[in-house]
């Protein structure tokens, strides 16, 4: 059973918020404010929220460190604050606990957009490639716009109704193995503290000078993009050849989907979880492979976002097949629109 607090009233609570902010300013003004545990000016504290006066050089991040344990909660304050709230002497929410686990809300249920990039170059002729200076505004206007990257593995956890996640989360997916993924893509990301997953189709790695290496992809591992399967060769897996019949049919599918992840899986020291369908197609022997082969989240490419309730087996997945921000801004929404009362 859901619980009680999970439908709220609005996005963040604006209406604690405001009232304590307004106790926060009058105890401020007249020099009566306690010093919480962490030596922070500390207005208020309950079973839910504590309330912080910001000192100098303070931020989200660091709020997020020293009072939750975990600088990897910054977004959990930053959802619950008005934007510019991180100043010096302005009173902050802190929740203490996280809340919302299947984002819905009074105006609709939270959806998650999951990109899908292929390759970058300084121009481009094809719509699977993206330019350079497109990629960097799209980048930079998640930034800007209070957006955060999260891992495949913390969307399935969102999934599985286990945890809450940034109310504006995206996941980057970058499919192939291009080596522009790692010339320009990984810089970028990681300039703006975004991370990615990669989807590679295992006979394509070290094939040319335009594929990623092994060491590279070990290298973005590290940086924490995760890595996952687009099958052994993108062969389309619904597609029949005209010399097969079903047996040999469902040997070659299957050898797709589970070789590949046993050379991910050995190259990399994984378990690889995830698969993305080459050309966005499945059928119902594929989704039938799933429990044998130990992926956990399958993933399309029809537009829309996920809610919680998405089937992990066929999420849905937004190519960026064209530049301009209006096409892009459309593809990032995180609302659902829908009466919950």
């Amino acid at each position: 059973m859901m619980r009680h607090n999970l439908l709220r009233t609005s996005r963040s609570p604006w209406i604690l918020i405001c009232y304590l902010i307004g106790i926060a300013t009058v105890l401020t003004s007249c020099s009566t404010v306690m010093k919480g545990r962490t030596g922070r000016a500390e207005i208020f504290r309950s079973q839910d929220y504590i309330v912080y006066v910001v000192g100098k050089e303070e931020n989200s991040t660091t709020l997020a460190q020293e009072v939750l344990g975990d600088a990897g909660k910054a977004w959990l304050i930053e959802d619950n604050n008005p934007a510019g709230s991180f100043k010096k002497g302005q009173a902050v929410v802190i929740p203490i606990k996280e809340e919302n686990i299947g984002g819905l809300y009074k105006d609709g249920i939270q959806i998650v957009p999951i990109l899908c990039y292929h390759r970058f170059g300084k121009t481009c002729k094809s719509n699977l490639c993206i330019s350079e200076k497109a990629f960097a505004k799209q980048v930079e206007y998640l930034k800007n716009n209070g957006y955060h990257t999260i891992h495949l593995s913390d969307l399935m956890e969102f999934l599985n109704y286990k945890t809450a996640i940034p109310s504006k989360s995206v996941v980057i997916t970058l499919d192939d193995g291009y080596r522009s993924i790692y010339k320009f893509a990984y810089p970028l990301l990681k300039r703006y503290g975004f991370t990615a997953t990669l989807f590679i189709y295992t006979d394509f790695i070290e094939a040319s000078g335009n594929a990623l290496t092994w060491n590279q992809l070990r290298e973005l591992q590290a940086a924490g993009f995760e890595i996952g399967s687009h099958s052994l060769s993108h062969a389309d897996l619904v597609k029949k050849l005209p010399h097969e019949n079903d047996q040999t049919y469902w040997n070659r599918i299957t050898k797709e989907l589970m070789q590949s992840k046993e050379i991910i899986d050995r190259e990399l020291n994984q378990d690889t979880q995830f698969f993305a369908y080459p050309y966005g197609n499945y059928n119902q022997q594929i989704l039938g492979l799933f429990s044998d082969t130990g992926y956990k989240l399958g993933l399309t490419i029809r537009n829309g976002g996920n809610s919680f309730f998405a089937n992990p087996m066929t999420l849905k997945r937004s190519q960026i097949l064209e530049e301009n921000m209006e096409y892009f801004v459309d593809r990032i929404q995180i609302i659902q629109p829908i009466s919950l009362r």
